[in-house]
């Protein structure tokens, strides 16, 4: 069996010590890469280094902007960023979509800004700089029940995007091959998706940037 590209390649998880961070770890070990998970809570770093063996840690708020640029400078030149930062509150229409609910979700889009802006040099300047997000089908098809989260999704693969239009840019101007790619993933729901978003991610680094920067990949894939 080919060795991955991934091989070698230093990834970072933020947000990473759910269900989806654990699986999404295991198999960048597996395929030789350095694997980074960033959260706040030191417990659950601690645990996941106990039940993962190999995995890097780093306690960090990642909606503190300072923080996570003194975090970016600790670990380095990197390779990979895969934000899993975010949750899901919701229900009750229109009316039930209240301030506290949607702070609590655009978390998720200020971690995400955070990390691509502390790591944007490490992933243009990289040979293959993959940064991925998971977003959600909801974006497509939003729900008055579910309208902070769509927005908050919906900002996120925006910005997701913008990072994207970046590395072609610089590639451009620089005129050489692009070499870095940020990819969306969708889903309806991670739960059990664990395992397909973990395989997904791992495949980034085995395709050409230019064939998946600025895509979305909805998964399960059919």
């Amino acid at each position: 069996m080919p060795e991955s590209a991934v091989a070698g390649r230093t990834v970072v998880i933020a947000g990473g010590t759910s269900e989806a961070g654990r699986a999404v770890s295991r198999a960048l070990l597996r395929g030789g890469a350095l694997v980074i998970v960033v959260g706040r809570d030191q417990a659950r770093l601690d645990q996941m280094a106990t039940d993962i063996p190999g995995v890097s840690t780093e306690a960090c708020d990642l909606t503190d902007e300072a923080a996570v640029m003194a975090m970016a400078a600790r670990v380095g030149p990197i390779d990979g960023v895969v934000n899993l930062v975010g949750g899901w509150r919701g229900g009750g229409g229109l009316e039930g979509q209240h301030d506290a609910d949607y702070r609590f979700l655009e978390a998720g889009l200020t971690a995400l800004r955070h990390v691509s802006r502390a790591f944007d040099n490490s992933l243009r300047t990289s040979s293959a700089g993959r940064l991925a997000i998971v977003s959600s089908t909801a974006t497509a098809r939003p729900l008055a029940g579910g309208a902070n989260y769509a927005a908050v999704k919906a900002a996120s693969e925006a910005w997701a995007r913008a990072v994207a239009q970046g590395f072609a840019k610089t590639a451009r101007d620089a005129q050489v091959p692009l070499s870095a790619a940020s990819v969306i993933f969708r889903v309806k729901s991670l739960a059990g998706l664990e395992e397909s978003l973990a395989d997904a991610v791992v495949a980034l680094f085995d395709s050409p940037a230019a064939d998946i920067n600025d895509t979305v990949i909805t998964l399960p894939r059919t």
